[in-house]
């Protein structure tokens, strides 16, 4: 069962043991893990993956070493397509309030799900979209 998504800094950040992970969220990602439930992550967060080492934003082989992790924790986190479900919940989200369009798809897919956003995104957090920080 997916009880929340994550959005692409939450997911490296959680995957990399990273201090700027909120409590909060890691404690729901571990909760999710020990209660065996699921935490979602948008396949955008991929492409948006790849898309930021190549502007040298991430480290190079980010990717290689997220996927790698992944596919080891198949039990915690799992890939949702972007599909039509996701296309018509981002009718929802203010373009105004979340302009970036990997953003919109990610709190898109969360509202498609029906799920909170794991995010520290303040546009994200400010929007219709339920989160968790």
């Amino acid at each position: 069962m997916i009880i929340a998504l994550t959005d692409t800094q939450s997911l490296i950040w959680y995957i990399n043991a990273d201090g700027r992970l909120s409590s909060q969220a890691k404690q729901a990602i571990d909760t999710a893990t020990s209660a065996g439930n699921n935490i979602g992550f948008s396949a955008i967060t991929l492409i948006e993956i790849i898309y930021l080492e190549e502007k040298q934003r991430l480290a190079p082989r980010t990717f290689q070493q997220l996927t790698d992790k992944v596919r080891t924790n198949r039990t915690t986190f799992l890939e949702i397509p972007v599909d039509y479900h996701v296309a018509k919940a981002m009718q929802q989200i203010d373009r105004a309030q979340v302009p970036d369009m990997p953003d919109r798809i990610i709190a898109a897919t969360a509202l498609s799900l029906k799920v909170p956003l794991i995010t520290s995104d303040g546009k994200i957090r400010q929007s219709n979209v339920p989160t968790i920080w």
